[in-house]
């Protein structure tokens, strides 16, 4: 029988308001993530983890974490976060107690799934829209990396690439040569795994595979010629579903961009007499 897959689906960018109030005046942040966690658990087979790449808050007040949680009490799967430059440590050690924070500095946190490790970096600079890595966090993600051989993701809000939007890549990870060093000593990372630009993206990192995942809510604009301001689209939302089969070496991964949204299907491409419809 061939081995069942380790599905870790990621979320993104949540920017969860006070009741009642939408981001930026028009996006009603909290119904998008109502739609997306009804997605997440009618989802078949049910993800064996949710990382929430950061951006958990909007502003971020203690309400609106109040509010988060209330939102996110109807998921029926385990899930784990990382704050974005939208969010603060203190109020999300304060929001989530049982949460595997460290007790002090960045929100770093691993967390084994079968044989699959999942790593969760802190790339949030308080009250800046940028991303880093401070010394503490990149001489942990070292001696993690270098503590076991069973393949790992990797998770961070900013990311360490760039998009060719403009505006976005001046607020991305500031120092991403300081990870790919690290990254390209560790061969067991199998993904670079990135928020912050609501948009579905793949490129390579330091040998790796690299990602960012779409918004349940809106996207910012794909403006790669830098002919508009820094804007936003309200476009079909989505999650990204990270499958690791087992197998030779660090097994293989595979990345899936998932929307939101009730359509048409499924519908059988074999007829009762097994032809082709």
């Amino acid at each position: 029988m061939t081995p069942k897959p380790i599905l870790i689906a990621q979320i993104s960018d949540l920017h969860i308001k006070p009741p009642g109030q939408r981001a930026y005046g028009r996006v009603d942040t909290a119904a998008a993530l109502t739609r997306c966690v009804a997605a997440l658990n009618d989802f078949a087979p049910r993800p064996d983890l949710v990382v929430i790449s950061g951006d958990l808050a909007d502003t971020p007040t203690a309400e609106e974490y109040d509010h988060l949680k209330l939102l996110l009490a109807p998921l029926q799967i385990p899930w784990l976060g990382i704050p974005g430059n939208h969010d603060s440590r203190v109020l999300m050690r304060a929001a989530f107690p049982q949460a595997p924070f460290p007790e002090t500095g960045a929100l770093n946190q691993i967390h084994p799934v079968g044989d699959l490790d999942i790593v969760l970096l802190d790339s949030s600079v308080h009250g800046q829209p940028h991303g880093e890595l401070d010394a503490a966090t990149l001489q942990w993600l070292d001696a993690t990396l270098a503590a076991s051989h069973r393949p790992a993701l990797l998770f961070l809000h900013h990311p360490p690439f760039r998009t060719g939007i403009w505006h976005m890549d001046r607020q991305n990870l500031l120092n991403a040569g300081a990870l790919g060093e690290i990254v390209a000593r560790h061969r067991r990372v199998r993904l670079v795994a990135a928020g912050h630009v609501h948009r579905a993206t793949l490129t390579m990192f330091a040998g790796a595979a690299a990602t960012i995942c779409p918004a349940p809510n809106h996207a910012v604009a794909l403006d790669l010629a830098e002919l508009i301001e820094p804007s936003f689209r309200v476009e079909p939302p989505g999650f990204h579903l990270h499958a690791w089969f087992p197998g030779a070496g660090f097994g293989e991964l595979v990345t899936h961009d998932v929307p939101i949204g009730r359509f048409d299907g499924a519908h059988p491409f074999f007829g009762p007499d097994g032809k082709l419809l």
